[in-house]
């Protein structure tokens, strides 16, 4: 236990559980859409940074 002091009233999901949920929810819901990031507000940093994960090969 992380906390020694912490008392919960539920036992810890554990990572198994937690991915049987997730799959029954996404199976109940479909494919979710998720619209990109315009990034129109980018900092130069940041957009620098994304063309270097590019170049590499990498997919952001």
């Amino acid at each position: 236990m992380a906390f020694k002091t912490l008392k919960t009233k539920r036992a810890a999901v554990t990572l198994e559980a937690l991915g049987a949920a997730v799959e029954r929810r996404r199976a109940v819901v479909g494919d979710v859409a998720v619209p990109r990031n315009s990034g129109e507000n980018r900092t130069a940093s940041k957009r620098a940074l994304i063309k270097a994960i590019a170049d590499a090969g990498g997919k952001w």
